[in-house]
């Protein structure tokens, strides 16, 4: 038994970033650690959508679990790369909305 509050890891589409912050306020009032996606104003270079994506990747490693928010049942690209990472480093994975 640990002292440690669980981490989940959001991942979703930046199409739905009202929705993740949404969750990680949600999750975070209930005393959870969250590590979400980078959200920026500013457009990204391909190089730092690059770089991005494999922090991100980082940051599932460190999660205890895996949310993803996808509305409507929406999963990308980027996403379903995201929860096949998950999946294969054994990761428990939810999902806001059925798939």
């Amino acid at each position: 038994m640990t002292d440690r509050p669980e981490i989940v890891c959001i991942c979703g589409s930046t199409r739905f970033a009202a929705a993740m912050r949404a969750a990680n306020r949600d999750l975070t009032l209930a005393g959870v650690i969250v590590l979400a996606p980078c959200e920026t104003d500013e457009p990204i270079t391909s190089e730092q959508k690059s770089a991005l994506g494999a922090l991100h990747l980082r940051k599932i490693d460190l999660a205890d679990r895996v949310l993803v928010v996808n509305p409507g049942g929406y999963v990308g690209e980027s996403t379903s790369r995201e929860i096949a990472y998950a999946s294969a480093a054994g990761k428990v994975i939810s999902f806001t909305c059925s798939v």
